[in-house]
């Protein structure tokens, strides 16, 4: 395990292990696996990660496509272990904002309604680099709100070719306000940090623009789109130049790399 990778390892067990005293096995059951394997088809896996001791209560059978090892005898490192050396970094502060997230910013009762979504980049069996888009919702905390159990789903987006970036999302569940393309390069939490100051691409886009969007993240050009919507070719053109003009965006990849963390594009 090089010293990044470890690093990560360190701070969980520093700021979740250490404060958990006591064990508690997180029991899924078969609903729960039924319904998270709609969630995760074919080029994705999950997992429940329990923080008293890393140890991984679920696993989808799916990881043994991210990850060359027995399945049981797979463990958390070697999840962290597909992250190319690049990103390391990178994913050691947005987990740093997460934690500075759910325990500084947020009341005990506020943090399971909250789903956390970022990108980073993998080696995948074939050798090649993988784009990954991760999304996780805590399951479970104790009486001091120190979270127990995540839940982790983990997609290769591969396909949408997407360019690398530091963001992160906080997406409210249940309507509440969310915080999207937050930078995570200082490592702490702020509302402000972002590009987009109190807006978000959310507010930024209308309803038809994120249907556009979401038509070019699955790969269709702008004569399928109009097809598909009953516009033009020339519409469907004017709203993707509209959205990269509001973003300051110079390509579609950036803008569907962004739309893809901030939750506008939902690959459910």
């Amino acid at each position: 395990m090089n010293d990044e990778l470890n690093g990560i390892v360190q701070y969980w067990k520093e700021e979740y292990s250490s404060h958990l005293k006591e064990y508690s096995s997180y029991d899924a059951g078969e609903q729960f696996r039924r319904v998270a394997s709609i969630f995760t088809p074919g080029r994705s896996f999950y997992y429940i990660v329990n923080f008293h001791d890393l140890q991984l209560d679920e696993l989808s059978k799916s990881v043994t496509k991210f990850v060359q090892k027995d399945y049981e005898k797979i463990r958390m490192e070697d999840l962290l272990a597909t992250i190319i050396p690049e990103d390391l970094k990178g994913v050691a502060n947005k987990e740093a904002v997460i934690k500075d997230f759910y325990n500084r910013f947020l009341s005990k009762e506020e943090i399971l309604s909250y789903k956390v979504v970022y990108s980073y980049r993998s080696t995948g069996l074939d050798g090649e680099i993988k784009n990954m888009l991760h999304q996780a919702t805590i399951l479970s905390t104790d009486e001091n709100g120190i979270i127990r159990h995540a839940f982790s789903m983990h997609t290769d987006v591969s396909h949408l070719n997407l360019s690398p970036n530091d963001d992160i999302s906080f997406i409210h569940m249940d309507g509440g306000i969310s915080y999207c393309n937050i930078k995570t390069d200082t490592g702490s939490f702020d509302p402000k940090n972002t590009e987009f100051d109190d807006n978000n691409l959310h507010q930024l886009f209308s309803d038809r623009e994120k249907e556009i969007i979401k038509m070019l993240a699955e790969g269709h050009n702008a004569k399928d789109i109009a097809l598909a919507l009953n516009l033009s070719p020339h519409t469907v053109r004017t709203h993707r130049r509209n959205m990269l003009s509001k973003t300051g965006y110079t390509n579609t990849a950036q803008l569907i790399a962004k739309c893809l963390v901030a939750g506008v594009i939902n690959m459910e």
